[in-house]
């Protein structure tokens, strides 16, 4: 499991080299429209949870045992 906290470590160095691959893999036009979707997924996700959530605390449990 901690070989995925290795992202943690990122310098700016290899964040803009990240950048750059990404650019040259997607060009400058599609960048846009891939985040868009990205933000998307992740406020979905989010809003999951948080109804999970609310659903958990609503449930009605039986104390009366």
């Amino acid at each position: 499991m901690n070989h995925l906290l290795f992202f943690g470590n990122l310098g700016a160095g290899e964040i803009i080299i990240i950048a750059l691959i990404v650019l040259l893999l997607f060009g400058g036009k599609k960048i846009p429209e891939l985040m868009k979707g990205l933000g998307k997924g992740v406020r979905s996700f989010k809003e999951g949870v948080n109804n999970i959530e609310k659903d958990i605390e609503n449930t009605p449990t039986d104390d009366k045992k």
